[in-house]
């Protein structure tokens, strides 16, 4: 049975090293694409300090986000594509580092405790299908470096997953 393993997060690239590491780990062997977002938002959720949301948003439609697996409190169900940060990363096909959510014009806020936020997009070979969302009750908790260290985590979730319907 896996077991996390606690990590020094004195130094991020160090950090998110190992934490891929352990997410790799945690996913191998294991195709089933909605069991690994739970696994994967279940590990940063429990890894990652100062969150308190981490979750999958899939596309539905081409104009609509549906929620997927995630840790923390009930959030919204639908996001329309060009709509919130999530649905902003969509439209705009990059991933999008918020410092401050109040300042982001249309945020749509799922938990008023909610500061800060970082969607990172996720992309297989027919292109973008979805987001990995983090949330803080931080102003400005995520930088270039959290934002490179989740992309590698969902590039690591993405290469585990099969989307074979």
């Amino acid at each position: 049975m896996f077991s996390a393993t606690a990590i020094d997060m004195s130094n991020k690239q160090a950090f998110y090293t190992e934490l891929a590491a352990q997410l790799k780990a945690l996913l191998e062997g294991e195709r089933d694409s909605i069991a690994n977002a739970a696994n994967t938002a279940a590990l940063i959720y429990q890894m990652v300090p100062d969150l308190n949301w981490a979750g999958f948003y899939f596309l539905a439609s081409d104009d609509e986000l549906v929620l997927g697996p995630f840790q923390g409190k009930p959030a919204c169900v639908r996001i329309a594509v060009g709509k919130g940060v999530c649905g902003t990363a969509v439209d705009l096909g990059v991933s999008m580092l918020v410092k401050d959510v109040h300042e982001f014009p249309g945020h749509i806020a799922c938990d008023a405790a909610s500061r800060s936020e970082l969607v990172v997009l996720l992309r297989d070979a027919d292109g973008a299908f979805g987001v990995l969302d983090l949330d803080s009750p931080l102003p400005g908790r995520f930088d270039k470096e959290d934002q490179a260290g989740l992309e590698r985590l969902a590039s690591i979730y993405v290469a585990a997953s099969s989307f074979e319907e």
